[in-house]
């Protein structure tokens, strides 16, 4: 008798379909696991039967051979222990078969037949609803796994209780979603004294998804105004929250199975690996910016990193995907987020201070900043300068818009792009926008296209450059709550876009 088991082998965000076949044959006792298994698969084996032994059931004196199908497949990590177990449980009549076939399961077994969490719960209950099928899952798991709404989720805290389940002695309930965790508390605009463009500049990032660039010497403000980015930012919507959630799944940061809505802030530090950030290692996990995927990359000391790091950048910031390329494996990660960096014009900071200026002054600043390629600089939508502030002007009261205020526009603004692609599903906001319905939802008038042409023959904007000033300029429109791009829009834009132009 050949029993059946389902689970699932993860590429990325994509659970892939595998299932578990156990057969218990005459002949030499023994206990083997085939099917491409890795190393944490091939000890389930020792993981199952002393799980086995402490629910005081012998394992035969046969032949018991676990296939993996597809056999091809690579399979990775410990959930396989669960399938594995139920599989041989149904080979040995004490589970009912039928029931085990209409069942999706991953969990990793202790020793003393406890079920311990396992990360991808919530891609794993997306293919279980997709196959028609119940999830079975360890109890730390359930309430992520819930989340999917679209299958029944069993969770249990131990074999037996499963085993209890399926014979009918004691029926689980099926598992309710964890609570929506709230973020941490955001930090006022209003704290920042002074740096009135750059909070505006913010503002239009945070409205439109652009990529930002502060560049300023040491302490005038940069990270801080990075910093209270989240608290303007709108939370994520229900699909945003799901997308980025199972990227989290996969990385096992999903706190006791909560979903946050907010918007995720990775904060990478400047000597992290090119695997640390794009993604890849062992089992090719994802990256940072994968895990800011629908929210924002923040990299300070932007020059300091790795330049072969700064150029893997490229690809992602314009199709919103990576493709971690293996010699045995192709995995695929979105990662639709917003960079922000941060710079210190020049190695010692004070470029513009003649009193504090190195003496290769301005020579040391071109070549701080050339580690920035001119293709990775012309990525970014807005460029800012961020001058020092006065230690007089400290004592001032607080200047400007707080966040919420500045929220409240960043989300209607928001809303209008949002109605704006409602009939195209690869474009959420103005930074998406390309082809026709750029040049429809950024037609500009006479004066206005005049001004744009005369500015990209003067500063030689590349095609990439000038359909991002377009996108700049539609977003303020839209926080104007203006249907039409005017002559102000463009100027406003042009001058974040031009800021670097000497430096570049």
């Amino acid at each position: 008798m050949v029993a059946h088991a389902y689970t699932v082998a993860f590429e990325g965000v994509e659970a892939r379909p595998v299932e578990v076949q156990c057969a218990v044959t005459p002949g030499l006792p023994a206990f083997s696991i085939v099917g491409l298994p890795d190393k944490a698969v091939s000890e389930a084996r020792d993981r199952v039967r002393t799980a086995l032994s402490s629910m005081a059931i012998a394992l035969p004196s046969k032949r018991i051979t676990i296939n993996l199908s597809p056999a091809d497949l690579p399979k990775e990590g410990s959930h396989f222990d669960l399938p594995i177990a139920l599989s041989l449980l149904a080979a040995l009549d004490i589970i009912p078969p039928d029931a085990i076939a209409q069942t999706l399961s991953l969990g990793e077994l202790s020793l003393d037949g406890s079920l311990v969490a396992v990360v991808g719960a919530l891609p794993a209950a997306m293919a279980a609803a997709e196959g028609d099928r119940a999830l079975l899952c360890p109890r730390a798991s359930g309430a992520e796994a819930a989340w999917v709404g679209a299958c029944t989720v069993l969770a249990a805290a131990s074999l037996v209780d499963l085993v209890r389940h399926f014979s009918g002695q004691a029926v689980m309930s099926p598992c309710a979603p964890g609570e929506v965790l709230p973020g941490p508390p955001g930090r006022d605009l209003r704290d920042v004294k002074g740096q009135e463009k750059a909070k505006r500049a913010l503002e239009i990032a945070a409205a439109g998804r652009h990529h930002l660039m502060f560049v300023g010497a040491p302490g005038s403000g940069k990270s801080m105004l990075a910093a209270r980015l989240p608290g303007i930012l709108p939370p994520l919507s229900a699909i945003e929250a799901l997308e980025t959630s199972m990227i989290h799944s996969l990385a096992g940061l999903l706190d006791e199975g909560g979903i946050s809505r907010q918007r995720p802030f990775r904060e990478p530090h400047h000597t992290a690996s090119m695997a640390a950030i794009v993604g890849g290692g062992r089992r090719a996990q994802p990256g940072e910016i994968s895990l800011a995927h629908n929210g924002v990359l923040f990299m300070d000391e932007f020059p300091e990193f790795p330049r072969t790091v700064l150029e893997t950048l490229r690809q992602p910031i314009e199709t919103g995907e990576v493709m971690i390329a293996r010699a045995n494996a192709h995995i695929k990660y979105p990662c639709r987020f917003m960079l922000v960096a941060a710079a210190n014009p020049c190695k010692c900071g004070y470029l513009s201070d003649p009193a504090r200026a190195c003496s290769r002054a301005p020579i040391c600043g071109e070549d701080y900043l050339g580690r920035i390629s001119g293709p990775l600089m012309d990525r970014f939508d807005l460029r800012i300068e961020v001058p020092p502030v006065a230690f007089t002007d400290l004592d001032l009261p607080p200047s400007g818009d707080g966040s919420d205020t500045v929220a409240a526009r960043v989300a209607a603004a928001r809303d209008r792009q949002a109605a704006r692609f409602s009939n195209h599903a690869t474009m959420r906001t103005n930074a998406d926008a390309e082809g026709p319905v750029l040049e429809d939802m950024a037609a500009l008038d006479a004066e206005s296209r005049d001004l744009m042409l005369r500015a990209a023959d003067r500063f030689g904007l590349s095609a990439r450059g000038y359909h991002r000033v377009l996108r700049v300029a539609r977003t303020i429109a839209d926080l104007e709550g203006s249907d039409a791009v005017r002559r102000p829009h463009v100027a406003e834009a042009l001058s974040y876009r031009l800021v670097s132009a000497k430096e570049s």
